[in-house]
């Protein structure tokens, strides 16, 4: 489960490889550690336009389970998240790298991926929906009341060859070209999840370890 990633390309970057053509995200800074629950941007189309904006990262999940709020989906054949993954409600996740805990002792050690050490953008598959809930850090919401919000989460698949020696359960669906991108926003939905499976051993790599923040910030 990936539950740590960092965003440190520019904003200008951000919305030239992704097409961005309306930015409603303010003023970005670098993240080098997003967690669950925090905001974070995210490209979706809106009106017919690409549109990159802040959602909070976390979808609850089903009701008989709790409606804990879920980071990554995996079983895209469940009727909780079915509705999702019309065009309408994915969404692009801008990332720079991703973090897996390798389960050392007497600590788990983060570990960092990417597609090299220069930290090139790429996206993971993800899906938002708009909820009616309370939500937010104690700092946000300390009366915990609750409002309307915007969430989103992110496809995993099997582990490929790199990330499985450290979590062998799952990775994220990463997406690396504007074909790709394009297909996760606008195909079918049968024809965008032939996108969840593992990316190419030879397309990414480990990039550091030890710390939860991306230490090329």
């Amino acid at each position: 489960m990936c539950n740590l990633y960092s965003l440190i390309t520019s904003q200008a970057e951000i919305r030239e490889a992704f097409g961005v053509e309306q930015d409603r995200a303010g003023n970005l800074p670098r993240m080098p550690g997003i967690f669950p629950d925090q905001v974070a941007p995210i490209v979706r189309i809106e009106d017919g336009r690409r549109t990159l904006e802040m959602l909070r990262w976390g979808i609850p999940g089903p009701k008989q389970y709790g409606e804990h709020p879920v980071t990554n989906v995996r079983n895209v054949k469940s009727p909780h998240w079915r509705p999702w993954l019309k065009p309408e409600y994915r969404c692009l996740v801008p990332v720079s790298s991703f973090s897996e805990y390798a389960d050392t002792k007497p600590k788990k050690t983060p570990t960092w991926f990417a597609l090299d050490d220069d930290r090139p953008l790429f996206a993971f598959a993800g899906i938002w929906r708009p909820w009616t809930g309370v939500r937010g850090t104690k700092a946000e919401n300390p009366d915990r009341e609750e409002a309307e919000h915007q969430l989103f989460s992110f496809l995993t698949c099997d582990a490929n060859g790199i990330v499985g020696p450290v979590h062998p359960k799952a990775m994220p669906v990463l997406l690396t070209t504007p074909e790709e991108w394009r297909t996760w926003l606008e195909a079918p939905t049968e024809v965008a999840l032939e996108l969840q499976r593992p990316l190419s051993d030879a397309m990414m790599k480990v990039v550091a370890t030890g710390a939860r923040r991306d230490p090329a910030e």
